[in-house]
């Protein structure tokens, strides 16, 4: 079976969650005998081509001479959008900046174009998914597969277009909702992306029931449409990372984007608890996102700055080794579509607490599960295993245990079936 998939980054040039997974999806099809050609908008050359199959839109030219990529472009009545969405931000670009308007059919007809793409979150985001979508055409036009996967709503709009061009299903894959990304304060531009997306699928595969929740609920998806396939943990060898802790001090670590979504906030405050009962424990704070600045401001005002230490963004490396020296891992996620930092932190040998509101506590037995609001149970719930480590060390090594067999190759059987049974509707 042949899979032209959509994606938006891979390792090891990721910003997050969404590049790990598809990393490890495509790994486990691999060895589920699928052959799959990655699309990704810009290749950095460190990618592991020697294993995976890659087509860099930077490097497509779109035919607009071609009369039936002219003809599909007008069918799909070309995405005008013009809205400044910044979903993954840093904080030096977190000033936004309105698009510049979009070319008309009219204007590209006869052209040859290649379109530049940074690959990344920053301002142009919106007008990368829509050339994003135009680059979809010609790819789906040069090659031949059987099926269309996309990842997340920054692809669905190119899903949608390489569909329309060469009549193949398409599967979308619900790593993320603006619902969850935003709350109720959803961005509506985003929302329809998504919205189209879900609509134009032939299935649509969900992170966790959570997710599919959501999708039936508020987007009015067909609850038959809606496959669940849990994450899994990159597979590595059987052995727990040194605990290299050189401040021989208890630490305690978030990793993940500084965002509402990820409750980072709901982290600092349970951390001042913490030190009011255990002044030398030590909490990191690993990421970059839009509420950086302001939980700077907020750990210097609460006057824990010596105890509380942000890295910026660590690359995997820089990411196995935090696991390695951290005592407790917590995801005290907002609304958490899964989460798959918990079970990398598992994988290395590092108790875990996550938020109730996670698509991960559905599958998860060996860790503690509050919710995420509840601070004073979070910082009692870090009390208990910095102060008791027999009961740290029993969900630790029946963690380690648990996620050992969680593996992409089971994750990547059950997308293949939901290939064939997608193949079997459309004939």
């Amino acid at each position: 079976m042949r899979v032209l998939m959509f994606g938006w980054e891979f390792p090891p040039h990721i910003s997050g969650g969404l590049g790990t997974a598809c990393y490890g999806l495509v790994s486990g099809l691999l060895h589920q005998k699928t052959d799959v050609l990655f699309v990704v908008p810009k290749l950095y050359g460190e990618e592991d081509k020697s294993k995976f199959r890659f087509v860099d839109a930077n490097e497509v030219v779109v035919d607009y001479g071609d009369q039936t990529i002219i003809e599909n472009l007008k069918r799909l009545n070309y995405f005008q959008i013009n809205s400044p969405i910044v979903p993954y931000v840093s904080p030096e670009d977190f000033i936004l900046s309105q698009d510049e308007n979009s070319s008309s059919v009219q204007q590209l007809e006869g052209q040859k174009v290649k379109y530049a793409f940074t690959g990344k979150y920053g301002r142009d985001l919106i007008r990368e998914v829509e050339q994003y979508a135009l680059v979809a055409m010609q790819i789906a036009k040069n090659n031949d597969f059987d099926i269309i996967h996309a990842h997340d709503w920054l692809t669905y709009q190119a899903g949608i277009a390489a569909k329309q061009i060469s009549g193949k299903p398409l599967v979308v894959h619900v790593h993320a909702t603006e619902f969850d990304r935003s709350g109720e304060h959803v961005n509506q531009t985003v929302y329809e992306i998504e919205r189209a997306g879900f609509h134009a699928a032939d299935n649509i595969i969900a992170v966790s029931r959570l997710t599919r929740r959501i999708l039936i609920d508020r987007y009015g998806v067909p609850p038959h449409k809606v496959v669940v396939v849990h994450n899994a943990v990159i597979n590595r060898e059987k052995t727990i990372y040194k605990k290299e802790n050189l401040l021989d001090k208890k630490i305690v670590t978030f990793l993940g984007r500084i965002t509402f979504q990820k409750g980072p906030d709901y982290f600092v405050e349970a951390a001042k608890k913490v030190l009011d009962v255990m002044p030398d424990v030590h909490f990191v704070m690993a990421g970059h996102g839009d509420m950086y600045i302001k939980l700077v401001e907020r750990v210097a005002e609460l006057r824990m700055s010596s105890r509380f230490h942000f890295t910026g963004f660590l690359n995997s490396a820089e990411t196995d080794k935090m696991y390695g020296m951290s005592n407790v891992y917590v995801m005290p996620s907002v609304s958490e579509p899964f989460g798959i930092t918990p079970l990398e932190a598992m994988r290395s040998g590092v108790p875990v607490i996550i938020s109730n509101q996670s698509g991960v506590a559905e599958v998860l037995r060996y860790v503690i599960k509050v919710d995420f609001w509840n601070i004073n149970k979070l910082a009692d719930s870090i009390i208990g295993l910095l102060s008791y480590p027999e009961i740290a060390k029993i969900l630790a090594e029946e963690g380690w245990k648990e996620v050992d067999g969680m593996k992409w190759e089971y994750a990547a059987l059950r997308v293949k079936e939901v290939y064939v049974e997608t193949l079997k509707q459309v004939r």
